[in-house]
C-alpha cells in the first residue's frame, strides 16, 4: 500500500511540475529584448489596424502582447514572439507593416526576422 500511495505522490509532483509555467530561456529573453530595442532605436514607422506609430508607441504596444502571452506561458521562442505577438493583430489579423526611411514598407514579421538573424550572426 505504501508503493502505491509513493507512485502516487511522484506521479502528482511530475504532473505539478509539466503543468509549470517556464519562462523562455535566458538566451531567448535576450533576443526578444534585442528585437525591441532594435524597434525603439530604428527610427521606422510601425503600421497597427491602419495607424501609423512612432517605433517608441509600437515597442509598447508590443511589450504589452508579450506580457500578455508571458502570463500564458505562449512563448519559449524569439521565432513565437514574432508569430503570436509582432506579426499582426490579434484583434483585427491584420498584419502589422514597418516603414523605414529608405526602404520599402513591408510586413512586420520580415523586418522582425531580418532583425534576428542580424541578432544571431556574430559580430566580426
Amino acid at each position: 500500500m505504501k508503493l502505491i500511495g509513493n507512485f502516487l505522490l511522484a506521479a502528482s509532483l511530475a504532473l505539478i511540475a509539466l503543468s509549470a509555467s517556464a519562462a523562455p530561456s535566458a538566451a531567448t529573453q535576450r533576443e526578444i529584448s534585442g528585437l525591441m530595442q532594435a524597434l525603439e532605436t530604428s527610427g521606422c514607422r510601425f503600421q497597427r489596424n491602419g495607424s501609423w506609430y512612432d517605433a517608441a508607441a509600437a515597442r509598447g504596444h508590443l511589450q504589452r502582447k508579450y506580457d500578455y502571452l508571458l502570463k500564458r506561458d505562449m512563448v519559449d521562442s524569439s521565432e513565437q514572439f514574432i508569430e503570436r505577438a509582432a506579426s499582426r493583430s490579434s484583434m483585427s489579423g491584420k498584419a502589422y507593416k514597418v516603414s523605414c526611411s529608405g526602404a520599402q514598407e513591408q510586413d512586420a514579421s520580415a523586418w522582425f526576422l531580418q532583425q534576428l538573424r542580424q541578432l544571431r550572426t556574430p559580430a566580426r
